[in-house]
């Protein structure tokens, strides 16, 4: 059954609403917006071409203190801006039943981004992570699936270590959010 998120529709916050009320990050995430690149013309010139596309809405569940929010969201606004998608933010811990129907492995992992139709019937999600820098957290939930195990929180401050090395320094990894997104909004 398809998911409808219609209600939640222009409840958001809009990208300078997000920022203003950002009380954890905020210059960490205005920098990630304003340091964006296009990969390539090629990229650019697709999220171009959907500005003709009305019938597409973007829905992102977000809180300020995830990390995760801070690197990846700023390009996803970039990337709807040129694609002149409304975007909105769903702050979520304000939005935990929206929360609860996109759990990343069982968990509340953020942000997610959702397309939804103008009737709010959801087409896709995409996050929280590009599909590389994830890997490693798939690869502990399958292989930590005790959380009282000794070694538990050992193992996953590793992972968390390996997510970022494969974010890296600098802003390399949003051509992976270009190209995951640019993927999804292809097959809709």
């Amino acid at each position: 059954m398809a998911k409808d998120l219609s209600q939640y529709i222009r409840k958001g916050l809009k990208l300078e609403q997000f920022m203003k009320q950002m009380t954890k990050n905020q210059e960490a995430f205005r920098d990630g917006y304003e340091k964006f690149a296009w990969p390539s013309d090629d990229d650019r010139e697709f999220y171009d071409s959907l500005k003709f596309r009305d019938d597409l809405r973007c829905l992102i569940l977000a809180a300020d203190w995830c990390g995760d929010v801070v690197r990846n969201v700023p390009v996803v606004f970039k990337l709807m801006e040129a694609a002149e998608i409304e975007t909105e933010v769903l702050i979520m811990e304000e939005h935990l039943e929206v929360m609860d129907q996109f759990l990343t492995m069982g968990g509340r992992s953020i942000p997610v981004v959702i397309f939804v139709d103008t009737g709010g019937y959801v087409l896709g999600q995409w996050g929280p992570r590009p599909a590389h820098v994830q890997e490693p957290m798939v690869r502990f939930k399958q292989n930590n699936p005790d959380r009282s195990a000794a070694d538990y929180e050992d193992n996953l401050k590793q992972t968390r270590e390996e997510i970022k090395k494969r974010y890296g320094e600098g802003t390399g990894y949003q051509a992976l959010i270009v190209t995951e997104i640019r993927e999804l909004l292809s097959s809709f």
